[in-house]
């Protein structure tokens, strides 16, 4: 069962850490307001399941804190990793009612959720709303059509230094902080769920990681916090052009 997040109902939308990033980053102050009728905060722990698939969705959220994934499950109980949900993206579709994926807790994960058919009713005289989906909707169709060339088509090396982009650039963003210079973050997955995400062994994860160290790519504190100097020399391992290979 989840739990409601106190520090964050506490906080309004202009406050919001992801406001930006997120599906209202267009709206204005009434329609804010608005949002704010029908918003409530659901945070969960780290392996709790969000939602099941089929399940009825009686709400649509953005992600505000921690990493979440979408996993789907085969007939015959085999379970592939299909989706990473970061800070900012959203989960749930205006007009379906029942959930395509698994969506289970990574990390410890706090969501702003809006109650599924006041936002679809939202929407429909909201235009800024409905504009913003469509943008993150192609940036997540943009976003799958570079996962199925990594998992295709790239080394395990190009693999790690492909998610370590990802995640580096997506954190960049959300702290309005520019891609030139270092780049700071922790890795939010660890490395057997990167392996799962990745189809890969741990132990080529490990290796992987360690050369990448090794040979000055990023720099690691612990496990988990990662340097990352140069972001175009990271993108040169990744296997992609450093003018932007990967959306933020």
């Amino acid at each position: 069962m989840d739990l409601t997040h106190a520090a964050f109902n506490e906080h309004d939308c202009g406050n919001c850490p992801i406001r930006h990033r997120a599906v209202c980053a267009r709206c204005d102050a009434a329609e804010l307001r608005d949002l704010e009728q029908i918003k409530y905060y659901r945070s969960f722990e780290a392996g709790q399941t969000v939602i099941w698939s089929g399940d009825q969705m009686e709400f649509v959220a953005s992600v505000v804190t921690g990493i979440a994934t979408l996993t789907q499950t085969m007939e015959d109980g085999r379970r592939q990793m299909v989706g990473l949900l970061l800070p900012s993206d959203f989960v749930g579709r205006p007009g379906r009612d029942r959930a395509p994926y698994d969506v289970s807790a990574t990390t410890d994960l706090v969501m702003c959720c809006f109650r599924r058919k006041p936002f679809e009713e939202m929407m429909i005289r909201t235009p800024h709303i409905s504009q913003r989906l469509l943008q993150m909707t192609l940036d997540e169709l943009d976003a799958a059509r570079e996962w199925m060339l990594l998992l295709g088509r790239k080394t395990a090396r190009e693999k790690i230094a492909s998610l370590v982009a990802i995640i580096g650039r997506r954190d960049a963003s959300l702290h309005i902080r520019g891609h030139k210079g270092p780049l700071t973050f922790d890795l939010p997955l660890t490395r057997e769920a990167m392996a799962d995400y990745l189809g890969l062994t741990l132990e080529t994860v490990s290796r992987q990681i360690s050369a990448l160290k090794r040979d000055g790519v990023i720099e690691l504190q612990g496990k988990r916090h990662v340097t990352v100097p140069s972001l175009d020399r990271l993108l040169e391992e990744a296997g992609d052009d450093t003018d932007g290979g990967f959306l933020n």
